[in-house]
């Protein structure tokens, strides 16, 4: 028995599913996860000893790449002085003065522990700002695990297919109302029925957990014109897109700027964080400020900041996105040729250092074609390729991200290692 099958079935016995986060199981694509022992660079080894060329990334965080030598060091020292406060700290000022100057439209900004929360305070404010209920979110945006957000949403439930979760009251779910991705008409529908009561627009500005799905043209300059009109608040949830497409996130890349985001992943260089912020006039109905609470005991935890910080230093040098926007290009390019020569329908979806191979002919922009994708075809491709040591994600519904410790033999090898997935596959 491998030293992975010792422990899942341990973990079986003791953790719901044998895993901490419903889509390590592996029941989308079969088998079981290797239990994963270190990580370096673009590699992670499992506790038997196999290597992979890792393209999850801790679904997404690590752009620098595993165990990032100056990350590494940010930890080791911050740690030295203490692991958590419960006060504040200078590298809070710090860090909160890094995403304000890569995002204009965040005026303040407060950190929290996770995207969930990031996601569920950023609601919060803008009930309270604008007294009203309603919430609009798009099928197969995926926003964290809070009960009023777990309506039509993507990751795992998109995985198990399942739109809404047990356990969440229905008069909860009554307040948020859904419309599909990159569909402007719809959205323009709701506000003419229910603008007045909808207090808020939560969007992904390139969706990430229905797998990667750009925006349309024009459809985020629709959004902000629309919640500008009807005084709604526009939240972008860029826990995944934000200093990952552009240092200053989808609000660079595509020029349109919301009242409202949220941040995660990379600001905590692989350690758990969250952030949300914008325009003054909303954070400031903050406590202690204002009458919208939140708190949290680890909020700004140090050891968090002092990684975030080390990655976004290393982020902004010249020539890190190009870098980035290259090798995703290649590895797009690569899946493209290795499908077409193997006779396998497939869409590439990328925005950046993400991507996402859908299993159908065609465009995939929205959830419902995300959803026409063959799943068990992905699943062998996914064991084809682990096999051959390139580890994905294990689910059709999520993105593959490049970091700058990627190297050209390691995209040579992704790219070989498809075109033999890619027939196993058909």
């Amino acid at each position: 028995m491998s030293e992975s099958k010792r422990l899942l079935d341990t973990a079986a016995r003791l953790i719901p599913g044998g895993v901490n986060s419903p889509v390590r199981a592996f029941r989308a694509v079969g088998g079981q996860p290797p239990f994963i022992a270190r990580a370096e660079g673009a590699r992670v080894w499992d506790v038997d000893g196999r290597s992979f060329v890792d393209f999850v990334g801790s679904w997404g965080p690590l752009v620098l790449g595993h165990a990032a030598g100056p990350v590494v060091a940010a930890i080791v020292d911050a740690a030295g002085r203490g692991t958590s406060y419960g006060a504040p700290t200078a590298g809070e000022v710090e860090m909160a003065e890094a995403v304000t100057a890569a995002f204009p439209s965040i005026e303040m900004v407060r950190l929290v522990s996770s995207g969930t929360e990031a996601a569920m305070s950023a609601i919060r404010v803008a009930r309270g700002a604008t007294g009203r209920d309603l919430l609009l979110k798009f099928d197969g945006c995926y926003h964290g695990h809070a009960d009023s957000l777990l309506v039509k949403a993507g990751s795992g439930g998109a995985t198990f297919g399942i739109p809404d979760s047990a356990g969440v009251p229905a008069a909860l779910a009554a307040l948020t109302l859904t419309a599909p991705f990159n569909d402007l008409d719809a959205v323009r529908d709701l506000f003419r029925a229910r603008g007045g009561d909808i207090a808020a627009v939560i969007v992904e500005p390139v969706a990430g957990n229905m797998g990667v799905v750009p925006p349309a043209p024009g459809f985020l300059e629709g959004l902000r014109e629309v919640t500008q009109a009807h005084g709604a608040v526009l939240i972008f949830d860029e826990v995944i897109t934000g200093f990952r497409v552009a240092y200053g996130g989808a609000q660079e890349r595509y020029g349109v700027q919301a009242d409202l985001t949220c941040l995660g992943k990379i600001i905590g260089g692989g350690l758990p964080v969250g952030a949300y912020g914008g325009r003054r006039r909303l954070m400031e109905r903050v406590a202690p400020l204002g009458p919208v609470y939140q708190a949290g005991t680890l909020s700004g935890n140090p050891l968090a900041v002092a990684a975030g910080l080390a990655t976004l230093r290393a982020l902004a040098r010249d020539g890190a996105y190009d870098r980035l926007e290259a090798l995703g290009a290649r590895l797009e390019r690569g899946l493209v040729d290795a499908a077409a020569r193997a006779g396998v329908p497939a869409t590439v979806n990328r925005v950046g250092s993400m991507l996402t191979g859908f299993f159908c002919d065609g465009p995939v922009r929205d959830y419902a074609g995300a959803r026409r994708a063959d799943t068990g075809r992905y699943a062998r491709f996914f064991q084809a390729m682990l096999a051959r040591g390139i580890a994905l994600a294990p689910s059709q519904f999520e993105a593959a991200f490049v970091s700058l410790a990627h190297t050209e033999a390691d995209l040579d090898l992704a790219i070989g290692a498809a075109a033999e997935a890619m027939a196993e596959a058909r």
